[in-house]
């Protein structure tokens, strides 16, 4: 529908309101959903009509539209039952369950089945949950609150919350205005004309006389307006249908007809074609947009009915509902979370000197306290802004310059000097590339060890390359580039082949930005001139000719969920503008007010949270609220910042990198980001380190035939050995190595360096967990995902829960060595306690694995498989009795009702609960299962079992990939406790093996061994490891009660903790060890050992040290833990222990 078809709803809903036709008025509501009317829906739930409230909803959503409507929806049906019951009408109330609720337990059995147990109960109330239900009239009341909180959070209500602002009788006033248009146009008209119908055009009959004089004061008719003062219409009048056939996210971009002209599209290399519906390549021209702020269109973004109804619905998270409701998983469900500006990053808790002018920064995606820095010498470097440590820096050069174009080799003898435009991380943080203002981009390849390596270098323009950005059209990674040359090129980031050439804009091309929506892939990008088009990967023009505000400078950028778009822009004059733009309409839906009246210069902006918008304008960063044109806020930084200062959010919006004067950069944090500065903070630092240069390695060259080659090929070229890592779409890319130079002075420190030993009380915090219950030995140990809390399973099938209490002395309420917890129990005294096996009880292999939102844990040790529910300790239910016993258990990522279970006779069970079903028996280990793990984004399953074999499963349809076994070193005979675990690394490409012999970082796809840590024969052996929750260290127990944290992108030791820093004498030279150990979700410093004498303990570094030791040095380049190949010992490492 139209933007006028639309507006011309709201004129009749006004006109029927004024009318007092209320039922029609609430039809057409619903009917057109377009506007949400809150206060009837209040009414309506106020008095309990829940029919009518469904049948209101549904105009706008439906059940399983997203996340936020199944919630709404579940909450309505929820009091309906609940209304029932407290009225003792148990057969309509079974009708409720039955037509109603059951619908639910398509996503969580369990749920259902204890609503279903209500009906057993003479007062639900009697349900601990529910015991606070009070009434039915304030019971409704509460439920509201929680309702219109879901409703304002759901994107799908964006914009149909308020009632365009109208003057009174709005299209009644238009129907005058027209008659007297259209009288005007009469050739006789009458003083006093006769209107009779509007069914046809006004005409007055002839007359004898005169011609009368225009009723432009008639009362009866209006105001007569101005002529001219319409413009003409068109054939088919102002409300003409959309066109069809055209993607929803560029629908009103491009709704004028068809038009003949067309930009021509150079075809490069393979085509990386849309499958999707056939779309004209039509331009529009359309009106220049408003730029009064004050007034706000609705959006009709999310109104179309077409496009709501068929959103796919997946499983992908829980949700924790209020304390009045029974708990329930559904899909990413919880509200919007609530900011304020005190979320934002202010205070300054870094300042680093890259030595040139900052020109463009990134954050990792995955790595998050890593910046890349290009600067306008064509200098790139690479900071870890907690250590403040330089980890790479690379002056500008050509890899190789005889195979560059000679307009190239040209520009450069002429003109050497040149400055990066932009520098990115790729998606999933594997590739970076660097857009430099003379025709090259170079791209460098980043893997889990932190090295970098020479990829692709590109010739991709004539004149600069003014941006850069990656894509992934049909699931393959593209790096996208613009240029001075007025084009557009689409390259294959794995080969360099060129993909697309997109011609068709008037001035050099300043910005791209790709996008996805609706399985539509577009990209937008801007020209000097002004000029916005819109590009499908079809090679058949753009599809949108639009002009941005200010008319010059302007880059775009979606919100981070990717619901929102916003440019910023800066014209000639200085005059900045930000706004946020209606795909819907292709209209600017709000203009952002606060900008200097004149620049210094183009304004640079940023996105962060879904929530906030900050640029660089007049020595300091401003910040709005993405809902509120007014500024929010203002940043200084403590002074110093350039004119127009440079800006970049990290992913999660905890830091934010700014540039300064004299060549400096600031990094601002939240408290979550000093949280995590703090880490390091406490370390020296040598500024005057000189910087790490790369060693050139021979590369792939640039020309059109090394382009197209094959990549073994340009392999058998290079020099150093080649590496496999996995990009963000699972191929696999073999990459040239490209290791950094160690200079004397870096090895002069490395003989410095010395291995942290703790073996004192004193040198670190630690606690023991107080016991109400005496376990024998703890066998499990994880920290709920709030990480306000410790659950231990012990080898009596007992489980024991500590929680965190917010006080004074811990105001976050989360877990900490510094305040002890409390063991907790229900009030109803029940324990958590397995179903074990009496036959053979000395050989239950204890296992749980806690559900996302900690409302469950699904349990086993030795004998059936139970489900606890976390609130109350009841045994939901119970399942699988042995044999075989489950010896692991791990919940699907995607799908709560999925369970993958091994079992001790060597296979792996795929298990839906909620049908009780197994879907799948995986064989392929000769032992029992000792580990499972999933990655999300590989969609594969990695098991490990006793047998010291890993195999890796297709998710998908379940079969197996690939296997190999752990390399056991020489004369290592693995003991009876040597389990196999496994662990996916934070990037989901990498996973840790653990092994009584050895540690190991795997790479999944190609089930390659990257790296290995073995101890010393003599050693004690490992009895367990863990990743730290950003993955950067692993933390090792050993049998012999010490504990060692590694260095995870080298595996090298940097801290020793012996038995006597957490242990009394007297229990330290007993047989007391540590086995098992778990990472804090949030802290990554925090980890905690369940022991053999079943105690809990929680270790962090002191405040004055507040990591563990410092990072071993690199030995050029290359990590110290030792090849799969050679499976020996790293000499240094295995010195210390």
């Amino acid at each position: 529908m139209s933007s006028l078809s639309r507006e011309l709803v709201f004129l009749i809903l006004q006109f029927l309101d004024e009318e007092k036709f209320k039922e029609t008025v609430h039809k057409l509501e619903q009917e057109s959903g377009f506007y949400f009317n809150v206060r009837h829906f209040e009414d309506e739930v106020h008095n309990g009509n829940w029919d009518e409230v469904e049948r209101y909803l549904s105009g706008f959503t439906k059940v399983d539209d997203n996340r936020y409507s199944m919630k709404i929806f579940f909450e309505i049906r929820k009091q309906k039952y609940l209304e029932a019951l407290d009225k003792h009408d148990r057969s309509k109330a079974v009708d409720i369950l039955i037509k109603d609720l059951k619908v639910f337990s398509t996503f969580n059995e369990e749920l259902f089945r204890e609503i279903t147990q209500l009906l057993t109960l003479e007062n639900f109330r009697e349900n601990e949950q529910l015991s606070k239900y009070g009434d039915t009239k304030s019971a409704r009341a509460i439920m509201l609150v929680e309702l219109k909180k879901l409703i304002e959070a759901n994107p799908l209500f964006r914009d149909k919350l308020q009632f365009p602002s109208l003057k009174n009788s709005r299209l009644r006033t238009l129907i005058n205005q027209s008659l007297n248009w259209q009288h005007q146009l009469c050739k006789n008209p009458r003083s006093n004309p006769d209107i009779k119908t509007l069914f046809v055009d006004h005409s007055c009959g002839q007359p004898n006389g005169a011609r009368a004089p225009s009723p432009a004061n008639s009362p009866l008719l209006g105001p007569l307006p101005k002529v001219g003062g319409f413009p003409p219409l068109g054939a088919h009048g102002p409300f003409q249908p959309a066109p069809a056939a055209v993607p929803t996210p560029l629908a009103g971009w491009m709704s004028n007809p068809p038009s003949t002209v067309t930009h021509p599209v150079v075809p490069g290399g393979g085509v990386i074609g849309l499958g999707g519906p056939s779309i004209p390549a039509t331009l529009k021209h359309p009106r220049t947009p408003p730029t009064n702020p004050s007034v706000d269109y609705p959006s009709g973004d999310a109104s179309d009915p077409v496009s709501k109804r068929t959103r796919p619905l997946g499983i992908v998270d829980e949700v924790n509902l209020p304390v009045n409701v029974l708990p329930v998983t559904f899909p990413g469900h919880g509200h919007a979370p609530a900011f304020t500006s005190d979320d934002l990053p202010k205070a300054v808790g870094r300042i680093l000197n890259p030595g040139s002018s900052p020109m463009s920064m990134d954050f990792h995606p995955v790595q998050q306290t890593l910046l890349l820095v290009g600067t306008n010498v064509g200098d790139i470097s690479l900071w870890d802004v907690v250590s403040r440590e330089r980890l790479l820096s690379k002056n500008f050069k050509v890899w190789d310059l005889s195979c560059c174009t000679t307009t190239l080799q040209a520009t450069l003898v002429k003109d050497p000097g040149v400055s990066v435009n932009r520098i990115m991380w790729s998606p999933d943080g594997s590739l970076f590339g660097v857009a430099y203002s003379l025709h090259v981009v170079q791209l460098f390849s980043f893997n889990v060890n932190n090295e970098v390596r020479q990829h692709l270098e590109i010739d991709a323009h004539v004149g600069g390359v003014n941006d850069l950005a990656f894509a992934q059209p049909n699931k393959q990674l593209c790096v996208i580039t613009c240029g001075d040359d007025k084009t557009i090129k689409v390259w294959d980031a794995v080969t360099g082949v060129k993909r697309h050439t997109f011609e068709g804009h008037e001035a050099p091309v300043y910005s791209v930005c790709p996008h996805s929506k609706e399985n539509i892939q577009f990209i937008f990008s801007t020209a000097l001139d002004g000029k916005i088009k819109a590009w499908l990967y079809d090679n058949m023009g753009s599809r949108v000719d639009y002009d941005a505000p200010g008319r010059w400078c302007t880059t775009m950028a979606y919100s981070a969920d990717g619901t929102r778009l916003f440019s910023c822009g800066t014209s000639k004059d200085g005059e900045s503008f930000i706004v946020e733009w209606n795909e819907s309409e292709g209209a600017v839906k709000r203009t952002y007010q606060g900008f200097r009246k004149r620049s210094f210069g183009v304004i640079q902006f940023d996105t962060t949270r879904n929530r906030y918008l900050a640029a660089g304008d007049d020595f300091s960063i401003k910040v709005w609220d993405m809902d509120n044109v007014n500024l929010l806020t203002t940043l200084d930084a403590d002074g110093g910042l350039t004119a127009s200062p440079r800006v970049r959010f990290n992913k999660d919006g905890s830091l934010l990198a700014v540039s300064i004067n004299e060549n400096g950069i600031k990094i601002l944090a939240n408290s979550d980001g000093m949280r995590l500065l703090r880490t390091f903070e406490n370390f020296s630092y040598d500024v005057s380190r000189t910087p790490e240069t790369l060693v050139k390695p021979k590369v792939n060259p640039i020309t059109a035939t090394a382009a197209t080659a094959p990549i073994s090929a340009g392999l058998a070229d290079r020099g150093a050995p080649a590496v496999v890592t996995s990009g963000m779409n699972g191929d696999a890319r073999i990459l040239g190595d490209v290791k950094p130079r160690i200079t004397e002075e870096s090895n002069e420190k490395s003989k410095l360096w010395k291995l942290t030993e703790i073996s004192e009380p004193s040198l670190c915090r630690s606690l023991r967990l107080p016991e109400n219950q005496r376990a024998n030995k703890i066998s499990r140990l994880i920290y709920t995902n709030s990480g306000s809390a410790i659950l231990a399973l012990a080898s009596n099938a007992v489980h024991l829960l500590w929680k965190w209490q917010r006080n004074d002395r811990n105001s976050t309420g989360k877990a900490t060595a510094s305040v002890a917890p409390q063991q907790w129990q229900p009030s109803s005294g029940i324990v958590m306690t397995n179903d074990v096996n009496k036959n053979n009880p000395e050989e239950a292999v204890p296992c749980f694995a806690l559900s996302k939102n900690d409302s469950y844990v699904m349990s086993a040790s030795g004998g059936k498989i139970s489900l606890f529910n976390m609130m109350t300790f009841k045994t939901m239910t119970t399942f699988m009795p042995p044999p075989p016993a489950a010896t692991f258990l791990a919940f699907h990522p995607q799908d709560n009702n999925i369970l993958a279970i091994g079992m001790d006779d060597s296979t792996v069970q795929i298990y839906n609960v909620r049908v009780d079903e197994v879907k799948s028996k995986l064989k392929g280990h000769s032992k029992r299962i000792t580990g499972l793990a999933f990655s999300n984004t590989l969609n594969v399953l990695v098991s490990s079992g006793a047998d010291a074999q890993i195999c890796v499963w297709s998710s998908d349809v379940w079969e197996k990939q690939k296997s190999t076994y752990l390399q056991i070193p020489p004369g290592r005979t693995p003991g009876a406790q040597s389990d196999t675990r496994v662990q996916f690394h934070q990037d989901q490409m990498h996973f840790l093996a653990v092994h009584g012999t050895q540690l190991a970082v795997y790479e999944a796809t190609k089930l390659e061994c990257m790296k290995q840590w073995v101890p010393y024969e003599s050693s004690a052996p490992i009895s367990h490891a863990t990743f730290s929750c950003d993955s950067q260290l692993v933390y090792a127990s050993f049998f012999d009660a010490s504990i060692c944290v590694f260095n995870a992108a080298n595996l090298r030791m940097q801290c020793r903790i012996n038995p006597s820093a957490y242990l009394p004498a007297t229990v330290s030279n007993s047989n007391v060890h540590p086995l098992v150990i778990a990472a804090h979700p949030h802290e990554p410093n925090q980890f905690a050992l369940g022991l053999s004498d079943g105690g809990v303990h929680v270790f962090e570094p002191l405040d004055s040290h507040s990591r563990w030791g410092m990072p071993p040095p690199a030995e050029n380049g290359s990590a110290s833990g030792v090849s799969a190949s050679s499976a020996g010992p790293s000499g240094s490492d295995h010195a210390e222990r």
